[in-house]
């Protein structure tokens, strides 16, 4: 059913996720503190070790020790949003499509794409990485001496948002073959993600630049961090703009559009020969 919605009603579909959140802590609290305990030791480990080499070496060629720190607080609160409004299948969707369980969804009196953008909230056991970020970024930003403002505050928001829409694009995109290989490319999001995740923490800087290209092209694992770092520090990469993470935004979101809606076309009209029940809530 198509409806129309209102950013009220996506308040109150938020806070029902949010709920159903709450009762999962409340009613498996040891593990679900074990989960949120375990992404942020996850997250923190794998940050820190890329931190302490650039500490040891004083910086990395023209980045130094507390450049990289700002960075990594940048990782890590893309991290943190990520698992705020990405605790379900709604980001890692090729799940959704590969086991057969969009007709979970298409029989919902809501539109497809209002119940994947208000499914994976998750404030209660999912903002323990956000937090960690906000704490990093105060302290980089003050040992950076950084003149905060609020139109820099207001620029780190649209770069946080802009990463986020260049990994839900690249998800939704490599997604769109499981409407054709159901079995084979299940998890094909989950690997885009994981794999833009573990690249995105290292700095590019000194890379050759036929790589770093490619890098914030082709593999846009570049703008996760890097290049959004460097463009919030005043001096954007490879002679490019500081809106070049906003035009590829663009782009990629239009291109994962039109290939997701051919899947899905495809989908709709030959259907799916595999149903399996696990990791949906019924």
């Amino acid at each position: 059913m198509e409806d129309r919605i209102s950013l009220g009603r996506i308040c109150k579909l938020l806070c029902i996720s949010a709920k159903m959140d709450l009762v999962w802590l409340l009613r498996d609290t040891k593990y679900a503190l074990i989960g949120i305990l375990g992404d942020m030791i996850n997250n923190i480990a794998t940050l820190s070790g890329i931190f302490l080499i650039v500490a040891r070496f004083n910086g990395l060629s023209d980045m130094t020790s507390d450049e990289v720190l700002f960075m990594m607080a940048y990782n890590t609160l893309i991290t943190g949003i990520f698992i705020l409004f990405g605790s379900s299948n709604n980001i890692h969707v090729s799940r959704i499509i590969g086991r057969g369980q969009l007709e979970h969804l298409f029989i919902q009196p809501l539109s497809l794409g209002i119940q994947l953008t208000t499914s994976g909230f998750a404030p209660f056991t999912g903002s323990g990485n956000l937090v960690v970020g906000i704490l990093l970024m105060v302290i980089a930003t003050n040992r950076l001496n950084l003149h905060i403002t609020f139109m820099w505050l207001l620029l780190l928001m649209v770069y946080l948002i802009c990463t986020m829409v260049i990994i839900i694009a690249r998800s939704y995109l490599v997604s769109s073959l499981a409407f054709y290989a159901p079995v084979a490319a299940e998890e094909i999001s989950s690997t885009a993600i994981d794999d833009t995740y573990f690249i995105s923490t290292f700095p590019l800087t000194g890379m050759p630049k036929a790589l770093q290209l490619i890098l914030v092209s082709i593999l846009p694992e570049g703008l996760m961090a890097w290049y959004p770092s460097l463009s919030l520090l005043g001096r954007p990469p490879l002679n490019l703009s500081g809106f070049y993470p906003m035009f590829f935004a663009l782009f990629i979101s239009l291109v994962a559009s039109y290939f997701f809606k051919k899947g899905l076309t495809y989908y709709v009209k030959k259907g799916s020969n595999r149903y399996v029940p696990y990791g949906f809530r019924r």
